[in-house]
This record gives structure tokens, sequence and C-alpha cells, in this order.
């Protein structure tokens, strides 16, 4: 004998139930618009110099956004020729304007996103170790090269990092550069330059301010006026084929006073509006 499946009819929701789903869906749809859409990634390519203030301005902007946000440091000279060679970068931050120039001679930055975002000055340093270094002036005849003794002067490379192009502005200005040229290490960024001095393999070492007050084992002992190299200022700028809504979002992020305040806390210059 076969058996006959008869199906039972499905229970009636009650007009409760019917709410209680209807609420459920409302609040995960609330919960859903107050996250991004998407989280996206942004790389971002950097002077060595800005790696302490960027690395915090990033962490806060992942912790507010959700996105991801990758940081490649290196000398701005270095960073420039991997993009022009199609690094995968979606926004670049460079030391200074030359090589920010090159970029968009090469027509890979978006029209209309190049903006200065922070300044800087430059210093010499010596180990924290030396004492006495208000005595040193380096205007006065002979006191750079009996300050420097038989030791070497760290720059970055000063046809090409930043950093080492200032100071070797800025040297040629006092008329030293011609003595001390042949006594020079030069490195491809500024904070190699900087760990020179920090170990102790260089008895000086011109870098700038921001980098000397990141590393205790140096000093300052000299400031450089303004007159006596090219103004420092980091150019920022979204690159074709990036991430650009990503890249200019976080471009406003740098021009806010939380981004401010870390760039100041850091040894950065704040730039007057133009």
């Amino acid at each position: 004998m076969r058996h006959l499946l008869i199906a039972k009819p499905l229970a009636r929701a009650t007009p409760s139930a019917c709410r209680q789903v209807l609420c459920a869906i409302t609040l995960a749809l609330s919960w859903a618009g107050a996250l991004p859409a998407t989280a996206d990634q942004l790389t971002v390519f950097a002077a060595s110099s800005l790696k302490g203030a960027l690395d915090e301005i990033a962490t806060q902007f992942e912790g507010e956004t959700g996105h991801k946000v990758t940081l490649s440091y290196a000398g701005s000279s270095v960073l420039a020729r991997q993009i022009t060679l199609g690094a995968p970068a979606d926004l670049f931050v460079s030391a200074n304007q030359d090589w920010m120039d090159v970029l968009q001679a090469a027509g890979v930055l978006v029209d209309g996103t190049r903006n200065d975002v922070v300044g800087n000055t430059l210093v010499m340093v010596a180990p924290a170790t030396e004492t006495d270094p208000a005595t040193f002036d380096l205007k006065a005849e002979g006191a750079f090269i009996a300050r420097l003794g038989d030791g070497r002067l760290a720059m970055g490379l000063v046809n090409a990092v930043p950093a080492g192009i200032y100071g070797k502005a800025a040297l040629d200005h006092f008329g030293l550069w011609d003595t001390v040229a042949p006594r020079v290490a030069q490195s491809d960024n500024v904070r190699a330059a900087l760990a020179l001095v920090a170990l102790g393999q260089a008895p000086l070492g011109i870098v700038y301010a921001s980098d000397a007050r990141a590393d205790a084992r140096v000093q300052i002992i000299y400031a450089f006026p303004e007159g006596s190299h090219p103004p420092i200022r980091y150019p920022a700028a979204a690159i074709v084929g990036g991430n650009t809504p990503l890249a200019e979002q976080f471009l406003d992020r740098l021009a806010l006073p939380t981004a401010r305040a870390v760039f100041d806390a850091h040894g950065f210059a704040t730039l007057e509006p133009s």
C-alpha cells in the first residue's frame, strides 16, 4: 500500500513577528550605512623624511574610514623614477618641487590635485654624546672644518636627494662646498644620512629639523637660515591610473587641523596660505 504524504499548511506569521523581522532588517541596514561601502586600498609613495608623521596620520585615516593605507618610503628621486616606470602608486608626496615637476612633465599627475602639504627647515646635527654644541658657528672662518676633524659629513645624494640638494646649496651659500665636497658621505635618502651620525659613523650631518627630532641620538648644532637654500616644501599629487577618489580623500586629510598637529609635533613647518 502506498502512503500519501500530506503537507501541513504553513503557520501564518503573526503581526508581531512581522514587526520584529522588519525591525531587524532596518537595524542591519542602518549599521551597513554607517560603514564604508567598500574598504579600499591606498598606496602612498612618500619621501623618507615624512615617515613618523605620515605613519601616524595614515593610522588615524584607517581607523576613521576603514580603508587600508600602504606607505612606501624612499628618497624622492628613487620614488619618482619608480612611478615613471609604472610603479603602482596612488599618491606621491615629494620632499621638493623638482621631482614633482619631473612627474608633471611626464603626464602622470592627476590634473588639479597637486598641492604643497607642509614645509621643513635644514639643520646640521652631531651625535648627542658630544658636549658644548652652542660654541659652533658655521660662519666663523675655519670653524666648520675644525668641527668636522678627520671625519666625513653625512648628507643625502647632492644631485638627487632633496635634503642633499638643499644642503649643497646652503654650503655653497657660505662658500664651504668646494672645501668639504671631497669629505662628504652621500646616502640614498636623508634618514640614512641621519643614521650615520646617530651611530657615530660621521661626526656631522645635514638633515631636516624633523629628522633630528625623530632620533634622540643626535643633537642640532646649527640651523641654516632660510635664505641660504631654496624653500623646503613637500608637494603631493594623485597619480594617473591609481585610486584617484581615495587619493584625493587622503590629500584632504593632510590639510585638516588634526594632520597639521601631527606635522607640528614631528618638527615640520606649517605653510602660510598662498
